[in-house]
Formats: structure tokens, C-alpha cells, sequence
């Protein structure tokens, strides 16, 4: 989104400063390279001018794939650059971001790219907006809602080339997450693998948006994210299908990179006597086929190995309750106070 905003915001600029409306842009990047990129549209405005440019994701499952990234341009009597947020583009509203509260959601390497672009065309100073159509529908589907930026998308970028499927980009997310959950006093934090986490979560303890972190797969980079922070517990919620990986040693939780639970989770179930004499395809089928107080009992068991794992990952330096429930949000077992979360 970075360097598309810079491609539009250049091509803008030169139909308002040359009179030239141009069909692609070279844009310099972080690295140095050049990229061209197509301009989708180009025209004059009341004050100024405004060019678009359609967000190519390649091959990366990035939700901006196909969106149009359009910028406006007017000129400033004096100062430097001031970058407004137009449709879709979030604005933040929480400490720990690399923006400062009430400023757009455009982040410092896409605000300099921005800054060059329009340099190649001339030096007076610009009002820059940028906007993303239907990028406050899109932005539910982000981090940006826990991060406390709301309205839209963010404009992101740091070497201004997507990296397709990229873990780092996770992790920058979860880095993120942590630092506003620092910069607004959470002592406390929430880990979920997903979806079905964060909402049990969420329908039993009173949290503050920033409290609740989704993690998806990257259970071991977290922990020892928190680790290092000045937390003063943790709880951790969801389902077993996920965390039983946990307690079995996996850190990584991506099916592709991780054993399927079920075979733990059986193998425990059958530690504590539990007749299972059908094989079971899912961890929820496996709960589900015992009966109610079995259920509980394993639930219970497999809840405090987790938290074991868990607690012994963080080398003990803080309390790590665990919460397990189904595909319904109810609960299977638990090991641990949950008297911080109360």
C-alpha cells in the first residue's frame, strides 16, 4: 500500500504542478530499486489533483489484493508534507504505534516514499490524502481494530515489496499488538489462537480491546515476546485442537509445520482411563464422544499440561492460566486463577 500511495501520489502531483497526466510512475523504494507502476487514473480537482493506482498483492492472501490506493494533492502555502486520512484509511487512537495518536494511519517508510515521489515532480510543500474505497469494511478483517486504529486500513511498508505469505509480517502485527497493549498500562494480556478464542474469551472476562491478542499460529515467537515484557500474568483461551500442540511440545501450530492433536489428545484421554474405542478424525470429535464428567476430567487434564508447557516456556516468571472450549464456546476444562481476568 506504501508504494502505491507513492505511485499516486507522484502522478497526482505532476498533473497538478507539469499539467501531465501520466499512465505509470518509477517509484524508488527503501532498498534503492526502482518499480514502475500503472497508474489506474488520473485527474484535476477543485484544489488540486488526484491519481489512483490498483494494489497488486502477487501471490500474498492479503486482503488490499485488488484495492484501488488513490491519493489527492494540493498545495501548501509552507511547511512540509501534511497527510490527511480520506475513505478507508484508519486513524490511530491508541499510544505504541510508530504514529502518534490522532494521526493517520500512514507509517514513516510510506510517508518518506510519499515525500520522495512527489519530490521528483517539485519541492513545494502538499496536503496529501489518501483514501482506499471500501477500506473500512476490509479493515475488520486486520489487526487494525486490536490496535486501536479505527476508520480503515493502515498504509504500511517497509522495504515497499510484499513478501508473499510472510511470517515476519505476522509477527510485525503481534510486535505491534504487545506494544500498544504496553503503551495503555495492560497487565494482563489475552492470548487466543483465533476466532473461537477471542469470542469465548471476550463473552467471559471484561477486556479491553488491546488486552486480547489473536496469535494464530506463532505460539513460541509470542511467549517468548512476553517473556521479555513487563506483564503480570497471562491467560490463554481457546480451542484444544490448537493448544494440546502446546503441551506436545509444538510451538508452531500451522498444520503444515505441526502433527495433528489428536493423537496426543487421545493418548492422554487414555492416561486417565478413559475407554475411547473408535478413532476420532478431530479433537472435537474426540471430546465429544465422551460423556459429560469424562469430558470434564480430560478437559481439566489436558488445560493444566497446557499451562505447564506454557508456564515452563516463560521459565516461570509469570502465572499462565489456561481456558479450553469447543467449536461452540463452551467450556472443556480449565487449570489455573483467572481472579486477574474476573
Amino acid at each position: 500500500t506504501g508504494t502505491c500511495a507513492a505511485a499516486a501520489a507522484q502522478a497526482a502531483a505532476t498533473l497538478l504542478c507539469r499539467h501531465q497526466a501520466v499512465d505509470s510512475v518509477d517509484v524508488s523504494l527503501p532498498g534503492g530499486q526502482i518499480v514502475r507502476l500503472p497508474i489506474a487514473f488520473v485527474r484535476a480537482t477543485a484544489d488540486g489533483a488526484t491519481a489512483g493506482v490498483v494494489k497488486d498483492a502477487g501471490d500474498d492472501p492479503d486482503v488490499t489484493n485488488g484495492s484501488t490506493v488513490a491519493v489527492a494533492v494540493r498545495r501548501q502555502s509552507e511547511g512540509d508534507e501534511v497527510f490527511l486520512a480520506g475513505e478507508g484509511v484508519g486513524m490511530v487512537t491508541k499510544p505504541g504505534l510508530q504514529i502518534p495518536p490522532g494521526e493517520p494511519a500512514v507509517n514513516p517508510a510510506p510517508r518518506r516514499m510519499i515525500r520522495d515521489a512527489i519530490r521528483q515532480v517539485t519541492s513545494d510543500p502538499m496536503a496529501v490524502t489518501i483514501s482506499i474505497p471500501g477500506g473500512r469494511e476490509l479493515a475488520e478483517k486486520t489487526f487494525n481494530p486490536r490496535l486501536g486504529i479505527t476508520g480503515g486500513l493502515s498504509i504500511l511498508g517497509t522495504t515497499g515489496i510484499v513478501r508473499p505469505r510472510c511470517v515476519k509480517a505476522l509477527r510485525d502485527a503481534l510486535s505491534c499488538a504487545l506494544d500498544v497493549a504496553t503503551a495503555c498500562r495492560v497487565t494482563a494480556p489475552v492470548l487466543v489462537p483465533g476466532n473461537i478464542g477471542a469470542k469465548a474469551a471476550r463473552a467471559r472476562f471484561a477486556l479491553s480491546p488491546e488486552q486480547l491478542i489473536e496469535v494464530s499460529n506463532e505460539w513460541g515467537w509470542i511467549l517468548d515476546q512476553v517473556r521479555s515484557r513487563d506483564f503480570s500474568a497471562l491467560l490463554v483461551v481457546g480451542h484444544p485442537g490448537k493448544l494440546a500442540k502446546l503441551a506436545n511440545g509444538e510451538w508452531d501450530t500451522h498444520s503444515s509445520r505441526s502433527h495433528s492433536a489428536v493423537l496426543f489428545v487421545r493418548g492422554l484421554a487414555e492416561a486417565h482411563g478413559q475407554d475411547l474405542p473408535s478413532p476420532h478424525e478431530t479433537v472435537e470429535g474426540l471430546f465429544e464422544s465422551l460423556s459429560p464428567s469424562a469430558r470434564s476430567d480430560l478437559g481439566a487434564a489436558l488445560a493444566s499440561r497446557v499451562r505447564d508447557a506454557i508456564e515452563t516456556r516463560l521459565t516461570r516468571r509469570l502465572p499462565a492460566p489456561v481456558l479450553l472450549v469447543n467449536m461452540r464456546g463452551e467450556e472443556l476444562g480449565s487449570s489455573g486463577d483467572f481472579e486477574p481476568w474476573a
